[in-house]
């Protein structure tokens, strides 16, 4: 009898879905991307986690917004119901923005990273726009690639700060704000936070791609999303 996998906690991506293979062209080609991606990200920061998450994180609040705002006109043009997506969008777009706000109050940007920001917000802007209008569908399977790399990135950030190599600070106040955690909590709590945040963005985003596909949506329920407080407040 197999054993029966561990239960997750309200903050650990569970177990299931660790990567979802791809099952055609476009799949690949996205996967092809993000991979490539990965690759220039561990070349640039090496394990330099903070400034990591803040030039990534300027990067991953981009899709929400796309996609909600051509959700938008699509549903204005075709006087149709948008079934949740806008706001399910927007919602990952202000979750990814409140990432960055948090880590730039862990290790500030350099120089050369704010410069790379400038240019890589554009070019990836202008190319998820492009893309979003060709292919949704292969969009939103980019960006659930793009988090499966997300949370394998944030579980190498908590192993640096198990193992003693980056220091686990107190939790900057807007992250025990945004994320409802205790007084003393730690850089180490607000790490699995974000990585259960982005679980949850990988398993919405791959379900809208499968949705967008004509096929069956997933049996395994999304990876818990953290409770959060309005950060207009």
């Amino acid at each position: 009898m197999a054993a029966s996998e561990p239960a997750a906690t309200p903050m650990e991506p569970p177990p299931h879905v660790p990567h979802r293979a791809p099952s055609d062209l476009a799949d690949r080609l996205a996967l092809g991307l993000t991979r490539l991606l990965r690759f220039v990200a561990d070349t640039f920061f090496a394990r330099r986690y903070g400034h990591r998450a803040i030039v990534l994180e300027t990067i991953a609040a981009v899709p929400g917004m796309v996609g909600a705002m051509a959700t938008h006109l699509h549903c204005l043009r075709r006087m149709v119901n948008d079934d949740g997506w806008i706001r399910t969008l927007m919602e990952e777009a202000e979750n990814e923005r409140m990432h960055l706000m948090t880590f730039i109050e862990v290790a500030r940007p350099t120089v050369l990273e704010r410069f790379v920001i400038l240019v890589a917000q554009w070019i990836f802007y202008v190319g998820f726009f492009l893309l979003y209008l060709v292919s949704r569908r292969t969009a939103h399977r980019l960006v659930g690639y793009f988090e499966e790399e997300a949370v394998l990135s944030y579980t190498h950030y908590l192993e640096e700060i198990d193992a003693g190599r980056s220091p686990n600070v107190a939790a900057p106040a807007i992250a025990r704000c945004y994320w409802k955690l205790a007084d003393d909590a730690t850089l180490r709590d607000v790490v699995l936070a974000v990585r259960a945040d982005e679980a949850h963005h990988r398993d919405v985003n791959h379900g809208l791609a499968d949705q967008l596909s004509g096929k069956p949506a997933d049996p395994a329920p999304e990876a818990p999303y953290p409770e959060h407080a309005d950060p207009a407040r």
